[in-house]
């Protein structure tokens, strides 16, 4: 694989392809698809320090969900649950770096001005975005999407030349090769068994040669191959984040920080050659 470089996030180093980073979720939101959302202020800055606390590398901060059928909320709203909560942990975590996870300009530019480095985007790369992400030298996750779930032809096909496309017109906007990250977009625009597809050619992604990040976490084609509810597919993610460790996935986006851990510590052990420190016979 080649060499994609990496990122320096609060004294953080993330080196593309040395380990696996994990990207803990924190929803501020009544109605997230998990079960996990945190409706005031106070406890998902709890929740911030806990998934910070279990090891999370990085904090995704969003407050509107993008569960099937959801109902948009305005940027009032929006602001409201999320810019307390990045301004919160960015005074009692300084060296926690903070996704935020919204496609709103606004949105994006308030929570960088409290504190957030990372963008998540779940439409792409808008172009509104991309000018905020190159103006703050903000990094850019950039996640598959579409409506509805046809496709014409294979479905590993269409979502890496869609994210490829994205990616050359981001990188001409100005976002450094390295700090462009390409997500397939799990559980948006995709079946079950486009979703299954899509996680058997994760190393399509990987070969686009851009660091990548996989949000496969509690999702519904896990729950319906299990047959359990969302709190209980942690062992599920863990088989994705298994999975995307062996095809050479950077980032996994999890709700349950502290099994992804523990995935990512074998997984890396034997595909990275990964130890801890200290390490000894």
């Amino acid at each position: 694989m080649p060499d994609r470089g990496g990122l320096r996030l609060r004294g953080r180093e993330f080196v593309w392809g040395s380990r696996t980073y994990v990207m803990g979720i924190v929803n501020v939101t009544p109605d997230s698809f998990s079960g996990d959302g945190r409706v005031d202020v106070e406890s998902a800055i709890v929740h911030a320090r806990a998934q910070w606390d279990l090891g999370a590398d990085l904090l995704d901060i969003g407050g509107e969900s993008t569960r099937p059928g959801h109902a948009p909320v305005d940027e009032a709203t929006e602001l409201a649950r999320v810019i307390p909560v990045v301004a919160a942990v960015r005074e009692q975590l300084p060296s926690a770096p903070i996704s935020i996870d919204s496609y709103k300009p606004a949105v994006v530019r308030a929570a960088f001005e409290a504190g957030a480095d990372v963008v998540n985007c779940v439409y792409g790369a808008p172009d509104d975005l991309l000018a905020l992400a190159v103006r703050y030298e903000m990094p850019f996750v950039a996640m598959h999407n579409q409506q509805g779930t046809h496709y014409d032809g294979d479905v590993v096909d269409a979502v890496v030349t869609s994210l490829e496309r994205i990616a050359a017109h981001a990188l001409s906007a100005g976002i450094p090769r390295e700090a462009f990250i390409v997500d397939p977009g799990i559980g948006f625009g995709k079946t079950a068994d486009q979703n299954i597809a899509v996680l058997r050619g994760l190393e399509r992604l990987t070969a686009i040669g851009l660091p990548t990040m996989l949000g496969a976490s509690r999702k519904s084609t896990l729950g319906k191959l299990t047959g359990r509810p969302p709190e209980e597919r942690i062992v599920a993610t863990a088989a994705t984040t298994a999975l995307a460790i062996a095809s050479g996935i950077d980032i996994v986006r999890v709700h349950d920080v502290a099994a992804a851990r523990d995935a990512v510590a074998v997984g890396d052990a034997v595909v990275r050659d990964w130890r801890p420190h200290p390490w000894t016979e």
